[in-house]
C-alpha cells in the first residue's frame, strides 16, 4: 500500500478506513479490522494505527467496545429513535412486545435454576432464597445492529396449582400467553435506571466504552396484585430514548 509522504501516518489509516465506511466497504454495523491486521496490512506499528482510529471515532464513525472490537457507525445522521415500550396482543392471542421494534432470539434460551437474592425477592414478594425458574437470552433487531440481553425470573411458588408444576414454564413473553389461558388477568410495572456495564456485559449487548446502559425491571402482576414473573432488560443508553406521556392530575 502506497503512503503519502505529506500526511501523517496515522491519517493515512483515518482516511483509508474513512473511504471504506463512505462507500459502503466497511457496512454500518460491521466489524472493522483488528488493530493487528490493520498493522500488519500498513506495517505500522498499532500504536499509530489506534491514533488513526481515535480520528474516527471523534468523528462519529467508530464505536470501539471494551474488548477493543471496532464497529462502523453510519455515516449518515439520524435522529433519535424512540423505543416505545408495552406489551400487546397479536392475531393468536400471544403476548408479545411492541410491533414498533421486532425482536428476534439470537441464541437459545438458556434455562437455570437459582435462589431468589434478597432485591428480588422484595420485588416479587417471595422469601429471599426461594427457587426460581430463570431465563437468559439475547435478542437482536435491525438486522443485528439492535441487542438486548432479556433475563426472565419465575418463582417456584407461583406455579403451585398449575400445570408447570411438573414441567418448567415457558420464559415471558410466552409465560403472559400462558397465564392468562389459567384465568389470570394480567398487568405489568416498570422501572428504568441506568447503571455502569461489567466487562461481559457490555460485550454481550456491544457496549461502546464509557456509555451506560438502561435496566429495565418489568413485574407482571395478575388481578390479585400479586406479581407472578419478573422480566430484566439490558439496553444500551445511546440507542434508546425514553417518552411518555405527562399531564395535570386532578
Amino acid at each position: 500500500m502506497e503512503k503519502s509522504p505529506r500526511n501523517p501516518q496515522y491519517q493515512e489509516v483515518a482516511d483509508y478506513l474513512r473511504e471504506g465506511i463512505v462507500s459502503g466497504t466497511f457496512p454500518a454495523g460491521r466489524a472493522l479490522p483488528s488493530e493487528e491486521i490493520l498493522s500488519k496490512e500498513f506495517g505500522l506499528p498499532r500504536p499509530t494505527i489506534r491514533q488513526g482510529i481515535a480520528k474516527l471515532r471523534a468523528a462519529g464513525l467508530v464505536e470501539v467496545l471494551m474488548d477493543r472490537r471496532m464497529f462502523v457507525r453510519s455515516p449518515k445522521p439520524r435522529l433519535n429513535m424512540t423505543r416505545p415500550r408495552e406489551v400487546r396482543k397479536d392475531r393468536e392471542g400471544r403476548y408479545i412486545e411492541s410491533v414498533a421494534v421486532r425482536w428476534t432470539t439470537a441464541d437459545t434460551p438458556t434455562a437455570t435454576h437459582t435462589d431468589a437474592p434478597m432485591a428480588l425477592a422484595d420485588l416479587l414478594s417471595i422469601p429471599p432464597g426461594e427457587p426460581m425458574f430463570t431465563y437468559d437470552e439475547l435478542q437482536t433487531a435491525e438486522r443485528g445492529r439492535l441487542r438486548q440481553a432479556h433475563r426472565t425470573y419465575i418463582p417456584f411458588s407461583r406455579l403451585i396449582g398449575t400445570p408447570f408444576t411438573e414441567s418448567a414454564p415457558p420464559p415471558a413473553p410466552a409465560l403472559c400467553t400462558e397465564l392468562e389461558r389459567l384465568g389470570h388477568a394480567l398487568h405489568w410495572t416498570e422501572s428504568i435506571r441506568a447503571r455502569t456495564p461489567s466487562p461481559d456485559e457490555a460485550t454481550s449487548i456491544h457496549l461502546v466504552h464509557g456509555v451506560p446502559f438502561f435496566q429495565i425491571l418489568r413485574l407482571t402482576f395478575n388481578q390479585h396484585d400479586k406479581p407472578f414473573a419478573l422480566e430484566e432488560f439490558k439496553i444500551p443508553s445511546d440507542d434508546l430514548e425514553i417518552t411518555y406521556e405527562f399531564g395535570i392530575s386532578s
